[in-house]
């Protein structure tokens, strides 16, 4: 029996002395981090239950169990650190992994923590999840992680590590996740990563890898998502990749990568997003790839592919995003791609394709965006393609396109750019195009359109960029421009334009050259001469002045009380407003939606607004769409970073207009965003967004 008891008493020593060695690890590297007041560490310390359970000589216990923040036990040991999101600066260099045996899971994530990743990091044996994402760690990623045999989940993604991966995390057999994305990393993917067999994420994008992708990755058959975009990989992918059948999201984009497509892929009916784009692959396209019955997203642009484009694309029955631009492309375009119901952005841009547009194509009635410019596309625009009125971006241009441009594109009234230059369009210029309010950018160059500017135009309060130029414009240039307050870049050349032009800042630097009488106060014009009938009537104004002065005092007393009277509706608006709920800047909150959850879905929807989801861009900002789950399709308007600043005022006086406006041609405003730090899952976003949200019908 006394035995026994010194063994417990040995125990339960043991036992204390490692709960003391744990909270005291924990204490001395919370001494390192800089701000000592955050409010996240106030629990770290020695509370009032760790004094009455001092040892003998009076000093207290700490134990870390005792509702430390983001400390989590098992057994009494430390088992889990979760401190994401915690403001902490500093380092690892003092972090007690020596004394943290017990650790399974830690998330240091979304933090300020430099310096190098210590070798020491090794000695967490037991750990299963390890994240270390969006810090400012630099140097290289230790080998010794390869001991972790535990691990399933290893992040260490958004930092400023260097150097290759090292072989060694070919050992962590049981990993399912791997994220090493934005960083420096440069070298070649270890072939030991073959290893790797239930490994169901791969991500390793925005680095500087090169060499070609290794052969061994072609045993991962468990793998689902593998992204290596935005790096300097070359040659041919591994023959047998997809073998496993399970692969549904492979991202290479944006390397050297070159010579044809494995013919796997042809049967890797799993895919639901793919992109191939900015490399140098070859081959007939239309033997490539098969029929994905689950295929959403596929992105094919800016390759060496060549054949036709294949019927079979108007069996992939769930695509929403079909974009094959800049390759050579020949034939003409399959009408079955007619057929896919859901299709939101088709870009055929840039290639040899001949025939005309398919009158399937309308419809295609969920279309926001297509591309069909610089090929050899003639015949006139089919009737059908009046049915795409949720188009945002419509670019013909630079094709053999004739006839008249239809009165239906005046449907598209949530369109942003529209450009159908350089083709052999006649007649007049529809006025129905000024119904397109938010269009921002219009050409209509290089036609053989005649007939006057129609001065509807001026309804177009949105417009950037205007381009009429050489065709056989004639007439005035309506005065109602001067209206147009937002036009950046006006080019009206080689026409048979005469009279003035309008007093707007925009025709300062405006091209308006060959055209036969124009006259201004621009360099390059002669004045305009004021017609006998202007010159009548300016002396019939003198007679009158003399009356008007004698009226205006009379006046004078009315005036003043209609001046009180706005005077005090201002007031009386300004407290209603005063009503409205407003932001930590005082600015004017309109969103019903909780704020950051829906600038999470928008950034995840357009992958940090990728060009890819770009539908049209104008003087000062561009425009995407997405479908979110909880409004359906919508634009977001965002304004350039150039203008954030300067067009502060000018953003919310738009705000405020589009609050006001209830018409059934102008979509409905749901919010707007400005300067918005996101956390989600390991992913940060911190950075400027002035963003308009709406509705997209």
């Amino acid at each position: 029996m006394m035995m026994f008891h010194r063994i417990l008493l040995f125990f339960l020593f043991r036992v204390s002395f490692a709960f003391t060695e744990e909270a005291i690890g924990l204490l001395k590297w919370k001494a390192t981090i800089e701000d000592q007041n955050t409010s996240l560490f106030v629990s770290w310390t020695i509370s009032s239950g760790d004094v009455k359970n001092s040892s003998s000589h009076g000093e207290a216990n700490p134990d870390a169990c005792r509702g430390w923040y983001g400390v989590k036990c098992f057994n009494g040991r430390v088992n889990m650190l979760n401190i994401r999101n915690a403001g902490v600066v500093g380092t690892l260099r003092d972090f007690p992994f020596s004394s943290l045996s017990y650790l399974e899971y830690v998330d240091l994530s979304i933090n300020q923590l430099s310096g190098i990743i210590p070798a020491a990091i090794g000695k967490l044996t037991n750990l299963v999840y390890l994240d270390l994402g969006s810090n400012q760690f630099s140097g290289t990623i230790p080998p010794q992680i390869g001991s972790l045999t535990k691990l399933e989940t290893l992040r260490v993604i958004n930092n400023h590590l260097n150097g290759s991966i090292p072989g060694e995390l070919g050992n962590l057999q049981n990993l399912t996740r791997l994220a090493l994305y934005d960083n420096q990393l440069t070298g070649s993917i270890p072939a030991s990563f073959g290893n790797l067999r239930n490994l169901h994420i791969l991500n390793i994008r925005a680095n500087k890898l090169s060499g070609s992708i290794p052969k061994e990755l072609a045993y991962l058959d468990n793998l689902v998502v593998m992204i290596m975009s935005k790096n300097e990989f070359s040659g041919h992918l591994p023959e047998k990749l997809c073998q496993g059948g399970k692969l549904e999201n492979f991202t290479v984009n944006s390397n050297k990568l070159s010579g044809p497509i494995p013919r796997s892929f042809s049967k890797c009916t799993s895919f639901k997003r793919v992109r191939f784009d900015n490399n140098s692959f070859t081959g007939n396209l239309s033997e490539a790839f098969g029929i994905y019955t689950e295929l959403q997203f596929i992105d094919l642009s800016d390759n060496d592919f060549h054949g036709e484009l294949s019927s079979n694309w108007g069996k992939c029955k769930n695509l929403t995003n079909l974009q094959v631009a800049r390759n050579n492309i020949s034939g003409s375009i399959p009408p079955e791609i007619g057929n896919i119901k859901g299709l939101q952005g088709l870009d055929l841009s840039s290639n040899h394709l001949v025939g005309q547009i398919p009158m399937k194509f309308g419809k295609l009635t969920s279309l926001v965006k297509l591309f069909l410019q610089n090929n050899h596309i003639s015949g006139n625009i089919p009737r059908e393609l009046g049915s795409l009125t949720k188009l945002l971006s419509l670019d013909l241009s630079n094709n053999r396109l004739n006839g008249s441009i239809p009165t239906f594109i005046g449907d598209y009234m949530n369109m942003f750019l529209l450009n159908l230059s350089n083709n052999k369009f006649s007649q007049k210029i529809p006025k129905e195009i000024g119904r397109i309010v938010h269009l921002t950018a219009l050409d209509l160059s290089h036609n053989l359109l005649d007939g006057e500017i129609p001065p509807q135009l001026a309804s177009l309060l949105d417009l950037a960029n205007l381009n009429l130029s050489h065709n056989s414009l004639s007439g005035r240039i309506p005065e109602e421009f001067e209206s147009l307050t937002g036009l950046q870049d006006v080019v009206l050349s080689y026409n048979e334009l005469e009279g003035p032009i309008p007093n707007n800042k925009a025709f300062t630097n405006a091209s308006l050259e060959g055209n036969k009488g124009l006259c201004g106060n621009l360099t390059g014009f002669v004045q305009c001469k004021m017609p006998s009938s202007m010159m009548k009537k300016k002396s019939m104004a003198k007679g009158r002045k003399l009356i008007l002065i004698t009226v205006l005092h009379v006046l004078g007393a009315l005036v003043l009380c209609a001046f009180v009277s706005i005077l005090l509706m201002r007031v009386k608006r300004k407290k209603v407003l005063r009503d409205v709920d407003r932001g930590d800047d005082g600015l004017l909150s309109i969103s019903m939606l909780e704020g950051k959850e829906l600038y999470r879905d928008i950034i995840n929807a357009t992958e940090e607004f990728d060009a890819t989801f770009c539908i049209g861009k104008g003087g000062h900002g561009s425009v995407y769409k997405v479908n979110l789950p909880s409004l359906g399709n919508i634009a977001i308007k965002r304004l350039h970073s150039s203008f954030e600043n300067s067009y502060h005022n000018s953003f919310m006086n738009e705000v405020r207009a589009l609050i006001g406006i209830k018409h059934r041609n102008i979509v409905n405003l749901y919010g707007y965003f400005q300067k918005i730090g996101l956390a989600e899952e390991g992913e940060y976003y911190q950075r400027s967004c002035f963003c308009f949200i709406l509705h997209a019908p």
